[in-house]
Order: C-alpha cells, then structure tokens, then sequence
C-alpha cells in the first residue's frame, strides 16, 4: 500500500464519519508515515515539523476573524444586509425570486474578483457572508448552493485567469516548472490550455446552482440570531471608519504581500477611531479569533500532514507506479496523472503546493507518451488544481465554511466538502481528460 493513498484515504473516511478534521488529519499522517517506512518516531517528528509552515496562516486568519468582528461592529456588512432585508420584505409582498439571484451573482463576483482585481483570497468571507445569513435564511436559500458558488469564485479564476493569484499559478508555478522539468512551452498560451478545464468547473457550477440546490432548505433564525447580530447600530462616521480601515488593509497587504499586517492595522483604525471602544477592544479580539480558530488549526494541521508526506518519499513512488501502468496509452496516461493530481492535492490541500511535485515526474512521461505541449501545461495544471475543491484541508473550503457556519448550522465536511467535491472535481477530471485528448 502507497503512503500516500493510505494516509489521503484515512484521512477522508474518518472526516466523512464526521471525526474532527484536525484529528482526521492527524491520524492520517501517522498512519501514511508508517505505512512509508517512518515509525511513529520518524512520522511524529515530519508531523512537528511541518506543523510550522501553517504557523503563519493561521495567525492570518486568527488575526482576520478579529478584524471582521470589528467590521461587523462598525456596522458597514449589516448596512448592506439591512438594505437586502428591505428588499426581501418587498418580494414576500411581490412574489418575486429575482434577490436570490441577485445575492449569488454578488457573492460570485466578490469571489472572483478576490482571485484578481483586489487579490484578498478568502479575506473576504469573514466580513461579508456572516452579515447575510439572516437574509440567506429568510430567502430559505441552500448554503450548499453558496459554499459551490464561493469556492468556484476562489478556484477557476486562478486556473485559467493569468491575473493576480492566477499569474502566480500559471505563469510562475505552472509554466516555471513545466520548463524546468524539460518541456518546451515557448508559445504555449497558458489561457488556452486551461481553457476546457475551466469549462468543466463551469459546468459545475450550473448543476449546483440550477440542479442540485436550487429547491430552498429551512435553517433556524434563533440559532443565527444568537451567534450573529442581526441588528447592529450605525452612523456615517462608523461607516466611513470601516470604508477607510478596508481599505488600509487592502493597500498595506498588497504592498507588503501580508494579510497579518493589513488585518492588524484595520484593526487599530476601528480602536483609534473609538468605533471599537479600548475597554471592550480584548474581548472583542478574542472574539474574532476564536471565530477562525478551526480554521487555523485545520491549516497547521495540514502543514504537519503535507511534511510527513513529503518525507515518506512516496508521491515520486505513487507517480512512477502509475507510469508502469500506463504502458503506451495516452488516454490511460492522461487518466492516471489527473487522479494521481487529484489524490496529491486532496491530501496537501493546495494546488500551488502541488504542482512542482508532479510536474518533474509529470512533464518527461508526458514528452515519452507523446503529448504536445499545450496538453503537457493542461495535464500538470489540472492535475493540480484537482482536489482543491473537494479537500477537507483547502483553504478553498475551509473559507467557505468559517463564514457559513458562524451559527452551527453548516458542516464542513457534507455541506462544504463533499457538494464541492462532487461538483467540480469530477467536471474538472472529464474536461481535463478531454483537454489531455484534443489539444
């Protein structure tokens, strides 16, 4: 048995029997660290000493829950919900569906322009998702239709949008490691490649908002409105506080490429200006924090589950095993290395991670079985961003989680994890096989 396959399929049977993510993760590192040879010794020590590089975004988000705390005090979020209260209570007099749509349209398009024109990632649900779930609930919408509609906004841009977090993907990790591994891609557009994979995402995305949850689902009120203000009181001067501390976390992450710093120094804005009063700024801090705790420890987590991977030696093994089977068949290949992709990534849980690994075994197999170019870019960036919907452990449904769960209500395993996972990285897996055939 492959470490890997052991560890990534522990992992998921015991999250899907709902045991706690971090303990899934935990469990599943040991097991894959001896299933490669580690021991317990050798696998608790890859596991301690991964745990490190998810140090930093956990604190990220620990120090981004506080800031979002201090946004919703301000009220800024609430003004928005308020005035899409007062459109409900509009349509329940009219008939009217068309709000719904019109909320799926505004959290697809702060989704996508997170990935691009203001690259904040998942900075974005903390702050703005808790506020709606009032008006989610009233409008009896599925979260599972919000959670398919977030992370599509998180994944597709940066996997076929060559801008902000998709530069860094497609030109820098995809197209520096495919050249590095021995291809020839001058020429190549990296768009164009990634052009009917991100097709397959699209389609999943229509079957998850027009197909699977689009009848309406009951949640209750009280449990939001215990864990969420619902009213909140504002002024002009909080809300041009809040305007202007957004947007000084913006520019200073942008400019020091630090969401610690920006989330901090928004912070400071709302305790300086007294929207946030100095004897309630503690509590109010740990409040936050506590709001993204899971959240970070999943992501420390993850890091210690990655190390231990990297260390058994076996994603070279699982890869150069799947080689032997492929034989001459391009179309097996192209099979093969896609769910290769797609196991690698659900276990380390990003696809920026995941490509360098892949692609030094990837490209030359793909240069013996005789695929050009184009199709070598589409196979390792797909294999890639395969599993990164879908993933326990991924930011990209972890994001999607912290701002739908707020209130208890949402699972991250059956209503973030397994509707991504069924909805876009089996599209993603037949359009990147077809991709792999015809270019």
């Amino acid at each position: 048995m492959n470490a890997v396959v052991a560890a990534v399929g522990i992992m998921l049977i015991l999250s899907l029997c709902r045991v706690h993510v971090v303990v899934a993760l935990i469990v599943g590192a040991l097991t894959g660290g001896v299933v490669g040879g580690l021991g317990i010794e050798g696998s608790l020590a890859a596991f301690n000493k991964g745990l490190g590089g998810g140090a930093t975004v956990a604190l990220s988000y620990a120090l981004l829950g506080a800031f979002a705390v201090a946004i919703a005090r301000s009220g800024l979020a609430h003004a928005l919900a308020d005035k899409a209260l007062a459109l409900v209570g509009r349509q329940e007099v009219n008939g009217s569906g068309a709000l719904k749509w019109v909320l799926v349209a505004l959290l697809l398009c702060v989704a996508v322009s997170s990935q691009n024109i203001l690259p904040i990632h998942i900075a974005f649900i903390p702050l703005l998702v808790p506020p709606l779930l009032y008006v989610l609930t009233r409008l009896q919408i599925d979260r599972r239709l919000i959670a398919c509609v977030i992370t599509f906004g998180l994944i597709t841009p940066y996997m076929f949008l060559p801008v902000g977090f998709g530069n860094i993907f497609l030109n820098e990790i995809l197209l520096g490691n495919v050249t590095k591994s021995g291809a020839d891609v001058t020429g190549v557009n990296v768009t164009e490649a990634m052009l009917i994979p991100a097709a397959g995402m699209v389609v999943g995305l229509l079957i998850a908002v027009f197909v699977s949850y689009r009848k309406k689902r009951v949640y209750d009120l009280e449990k939001i409105a215990q864990a969420e203000q619902v009213r909140v009181s504002y002024n002009a001067l909080s809300l041009a506080v809040a305007g202007v501390a957004i947007l000084a976390a913006f520019v200073v992450q942008l400019w020091l490429d630090s969401m610690i710093i920006g989330a901090l120094l928004g912070f400071v804005i709302f305790s300086v200006s007294g929207v946030v009063r100095w004897r309630e700024a503690d509590d109010l801090f740990t409040e936050g924090m506590k709001m993204m705790a899971m959240i970070g420890f999943i992501m420390i987590a993850a890091a210690g589950f990655a190390e231990v991977m990297r260390e058994t030696g076996q994603v070279r093994t699982l890869v150069e095993a799947s080689a032997g089977w492929i034989g001459h068949s391009k179309a097996i290949g192209a099979l093969l290395m896609l769910l290769v992709g797609l196991l690698v990534t659900m276990g380390i849980g990003s696809s920026f991670s995941t490509v360098p690994i892949i692609a030094a075994i990837f490209v030359p197999l793909c240069l013996q079985l005789g695929f050009s170019p184009l199709a070598i870019v589409s196979i390792v960036g797909t294999a890639g961003a395969l599993g990164d919907a879908g993933s326990p452990a991924s930011d990209s449904t972890l994001g999607p989680t912290s701002g739908l769960n707020v209130d208890g209500q949402h699972n991250h395993i059956w209503d973030t994890v397994v509707p991504t996972f069924l909805h876009y990285n089996l599209p993603l897996l037949a359009f990147g096989w077809v991709a792999a055939m015809v270019l």
